[in-house]
């Protein structure tokens, strides 16, 4: 079989990958685009902690993919099964073998609930749930609803993650649902997280201490959720620092899972050392260390910024300029100063919206204080970003 030639080739069709496909299809000096994307559909993911509070139906973040692939680009419905950087080349899992001019790895992150024993077998029953799937989504609404009091854990694991704020927004939701059930008087609250705090950056880990505070939520750092035991209903956890372990009984359990790049990237020359496996890209242009014509964006790549959609929306133009400098022997200009930004949600009608970037620095859009929680953050949140997400971003335009 002869093998197929793309000008740009892009890997993973999600907010990373068709965003910058629309970017560089939209310009007069576009090459050929090919993305390799296996699934037929395209999710907004930041609305499934909203869906896991009973908000919105999970069919709202649902979305075809085709309806996305931009026009100019085309689309191999299959996934990778190998990269061949020496080569130039990408091996499918239909057998095809692509060789690049330049490659895109925008392939998000894998979600390693095995890595928890117990774990895979027990979503869904009991009390368990995670909004971390479109498939078990709705296990959180199921869970919070059923209810009646007793211990309710919210779990952040020791790995980087999508969205680090998550965890927790589902957390204060859940606690609202419980005052609202009429259960918060026999209900402990009890925030697990493997980190040493709240949250990173120091305005709105104010802001937020002061809301668990407010709320008797029971914060416990340095706690890694390690093993599940639906039938006795137990989590167990090790302490980050000694790595001892001890058992806590729950009534309900909300998982965030230890995540990772896909397993592909971390078996291939295109990743960092260590077990996380991220593409291993420069900070800042966005392009590979070691391969000078493989860039990455998103969730896989080695940029060290938080896993968010907001952060993907300002790495796109940095890496489609650059990419095109670089075709065109021009020097890469653009420079990506890590902003991120988190919408966290604390009620069903106020957002602390925390904007910052690699410095920690905060870099807020609005003219207010966005450490405080405002019903104008939630608005955006719930009915806006959707849709410059749709409408926008991934046409290219924002």
């Amino acid at each position: 079989m002869t093998d197929k030639h793309c000008q740009v080739l892009i890997v993973g069709g999600g907010s990373a990958g068709i965003s910058i496909a629309a970017r560089i299809c939209a310009r007069p000096d576009a090459p050929e685009v090919t993305i390799v994307e296996p699934s037929d559909k395209h999710y907004y993911q930041p609305l499934w902690t909203l869906v896991g509070a009973g908000v919105f139906p999970k069919e709202e973040s649902e979305r075809n993919e085709g309806d996305f692939i931009p026009s100019g680009a085309k689309w191999i419905k299959s996934s990778v099964k190998s990269f061949e950087p020496d080569s130039n080349a990408v091996v499918l899992n239909n057998g095809e073998r692509l060789t690049y001019g330049d490659l895109v790895v925008t392939l998000g992150i894998q979600l390693d609930y095995d890595k928890i024993e117990g774990l895979p077998e027990a979503l869904g029953r009991n009390g368990i749930c995670s909004n971390y799937r479109y498939d078990t989504v709705e296990t959180t609404w199921a869970a919070i609803k059923a209810f009646k009091g007793g211990n309710a854990i919210f779990t952040y694991p020791n790995t980087p993650i999508k969205c680090a704020g998550a965890p927790q927004k589902i957390m204060y939701l859940a606690e609202e649902s419980f005052r609202n059930q009429g259960v918060r008087d026999k209900t402990k609250v009890v925030y697990a997280c493997a980190g040493g705090a709240i949250f990173g950056i120091a305005k709105y880990r104010a802001a937020l201490e002061d809301v668990v505070k407010a709320r008797d939520i029971d914060t416990r750092f340095n706690q890694n959720l390690v093993k599940i035991d639906a039938d006795k209903k137990t989590a167990v956890f090790a302490d980050v620092q000694s790595g001892e372990h001890h058992e806590t009984p729950f009534d309900m359990i909300h998982v965030t899972p230890p995540q990772s790049a896909p397993t592909v990237i971390k078996e291939s020359a295109l990743a960092i050392e260590g077990p996380l496996g991220w593409v291993d890209v420069d900070k800042h242009t966005l392009r590979h260390n070691r391969f000078d014509n493989v860039w990455s964006a998103g969730d896989c790549s080695s940029l060290p910024c938080s896993k968010t959609g907001a952060a993907v929306r300002k790495q796109v133009p940095v890496l489609v300029e650059n990419l095109m400098a670089k075709r065109a022997s021009r020097p890469l200009r653009e420079r990506y100063n890590g902003y991120a930004s988190c919408p966290l949600v604390t009620s069903r009608g106020t957002v602390i919206l925390a904007e910052f970037d690699y410095d920690g620095n905060p870099t807020e859009t609005f003219d207010v204080d966005q450490a405080k929680e405002r019903y104008s953050m939630y608005a955006l949140k719930a009915y806006g970003l959707p849709r410059l997400y749709w409408h926008g971003m991934l046409r290219g335009r924002l």
